[in-house]
């Protein structure tokens, strides 16, 4: 149950993502958590959190990607598109976590899971971007 290199990767649910040939991984080596934009929602700690505290990963890293879909949107967008899909305004009331700038979303999600309160100071967390069309994964420094 325990991943083998007691580490997890929070990453988005990407179809061009391999996060196992991209990390150098063998089944079982990590817990693989997936999203859309690979941002760390509260479902996402909830999931490291866990990972952390029942099986004990204690290295966290954090994938975003090139060209990823959520650069293409915002907020705003995302309700009108439901109101007008769906004839519902629940979307409004939803932070899609939308992503502006690939780096800097990248800090802030290293940040928030730095600084949330059910995070232990003793697990290892870093942020990388990955390059879709040349498969190069590259470390966000001061992340």
């Amino acid at each position: 149950m325990s991943p083998a290199r007691k580490l997890a990767i929070l990453t988005c649910m990407d179809s061009r993502i391999d996060v196992f040939s991209m990390a150098g991984l063998n089944l079982g080596d990590a817990h693989i958590i997936r999203n859309a934009g690979g941002r760390a929602s509260e479902d996402a700690i909830r999931s490291l959190v866990i990972s952390n505290q029942l099986v004990g990963t204690n290295e966290w890293v954090v994938i975003h990607h090139t060209d990823c879909g959520l650069e293409a949107t915002n907020n705003e967008k995302m309700g009108k598109l439901l109101r007008e899909s769906l004839g519902t305004a629940e979307g409004d009331f939803i932070n899609w976590m939308t992503i502006g700038d690939s780096i800097e979303s990248i800090k802030d999600d290293v940040n928030r899971l730095r600084n949330h309160p059910l995070v232990p100071g003793d697990v290892s967390i870093s942020g990388y971007l990955f390059d879709v069309k040349t498969g190069l994964l590259t470390e966000v420094i001061k992340a």
